[in-house]
């Protein structure tokens, strides 16, 4: 064999590489927060624009997906980087408790900022003392 064609068998055919492109998925950095009304998750997300952002939620559970678009300027190619992945992808179980129908999602400044309140039945509430 030479050196030519063993260099050739090393590299990545154009489909492996389409492969490990898709496996390269980074998990943000998250912090969820609960208080009597209900959940926030706030999840880092630099370089993921809103139109590049999904966030799913169903009955009981949580997808956040974005994409990261890294422009270089023409006729320039990274040498070396560290993060290799352009995909954030976090997904949680969530309890039934919480009204998945009114979610509210925020991005600013690379973090995502999702509330999900509790179900009406399942928050506090005052109860009114009447004397006799």
């Amino acid at each position: 064999m030479t050196a030519r064609q063993e260099v050739a068998k090393r590299e990545p055919t154009e489909v492996q590489a389409k492969a490990r492109e898709q496996e390269l998925v980074l998990a943000p950095a998250v912090d969820v927060f609960e208080n009597a009304q209900g959940i926030t998750v706030q999840a880092e997300m630099p370089g993921v624009s809103k139109d590049r952002l999904n966030v799913q939620a169903d009955r009981n559970s949580l997808l956040i997906e974005g994409d990261v678009v890294i422009d270089m300027p023409a006729g320039i190619e990274a040498l070396y980087a560290d993060v290799q992945a352009t995909k954030y992808q976090r997904s949680f179980v969530l309890s039934g408790e919480l009204a998945t129908d009114q979610i509210e999602a925020n991005l600013k400044d690379g973090v995502l900022t999702v509330r999900i309140p509790k179900r009406a039945e399942f928050q506090p509430r005052k109860v009114e003392v009447r004397t006799a």
